[in-house]
């Protein structure tokens, strides 16, 4: 922190990576082009989530809201990263500071939360198939998802418990729950309903772990790189994970492509 010309400015100076200006270009033009991507990809899961009707499940809706979250999230830090990027003054206000502070943490720790409840959806879809309509009750998911969001933004003490224990008993629950399918094509169907969730949680998670459980001797600009991956790759590519091999996305993004052309 500091003054700038003996002003009443008082204000942080971002570094980032102003000690490689050559690398500032390359940078600015791979963030904007994963930005628009990351865009893209969950602007489209949250437009076929609420247009076509065989989409609209518990699955879809938390889809929807981490889709949302990661929209967020990655408009909170990359828009002003590509700003400071591209122009001399690196300069962030003390208030400014503190709002994207409040506002990436909550989100971030809004997605950890919301993680765990797709976790437990997952688990009562594969452990309890039968009552999994009663139990996923869209008001259920829609106080499910508005408590993640609560619950993030007001970082309780409840946030530890959702983010350690839910994930890891729902996944423990899942494995134990499909090893007991005796067909094999069975078990390959249900470890592919929550194969896409336990990539999304294992980058998110693998990233953030691998970026702050460091020696005190690690590198620092290695500790940027990681951080972007987990700020804007993770976000990228979780639409492309979720749809991969998706029947039900790719049948709905027709329907509403053929319907868009049939109506023009």
């Amino acid at each position: 922190m500091e003054q700038k010309n003996g002003s009443s400015f008082t204000g942080f100076i971002l570094l980032g990576f102003s000690d490689r200006p050559q690398l500032e270009l390359v940078l600015f033009v791979v963030l904007l082009i994963f930005y628009l991507f990351t865009l893209l990809g969950n602007t489209t899961i949250i437009a076929l989530s609420h247009l076509d009707p065989h989409l609209q499940t518990p699955m879809y809706f938390f889809l929807s809201n981490l889709s949302f979250l990661d929209l967020c999230y990655t408009t909170s830090t990359v828009p002003q990263l590509l700003v400071h990027l591209r122009r001399a003054d690196k300069s962030i206000s003390f208030g400014g500071c503190v709002v994207q502070l409040f506002v990436a943490l909550g989100l971030g720790c809004t997605e950890c939360i919301l993680l765990g409840v797709m976790a437990f959806d997952r688990y009562a879809a594969i452990c309890r198939p039968l009552h999994y309509t009663v139990v996923m009750h869209p008001r259920l998911c829609a106080l499910m998802a508005s408590t993640s969001w609560v619950i993030g933004f007001a970082n309780s003490s409840l946030q530890t418990v959702l983010i350690f224990l839910v994930p890891l008993f729902s996944y423990g629950r899942i494995v134990r729950a499909v090893l007991r399918i005796k067909s094999s094509a069975g078990q390959r169907k249900a470890f592919g309903t929550c194969g896409s969730h336990i990539t999304v949680v294992s980058l998110f998670y693998g990233s953030a772990i691998y970026a702050y459980l460091q020696p005190s001797n690690y590198s620092q600009d290695q500790g940027k790189f990681v951080s972007l991956f987990y700020t804007i790759v993770t976000p990228m590519v979780n639409p492309v994970i979720y749809t991969l091999r998706n029947k039900d996305v790719t049948g709905a993004m027709k329907k509403v492509l053929c319907r868009g052309r049939d109506s023009s």
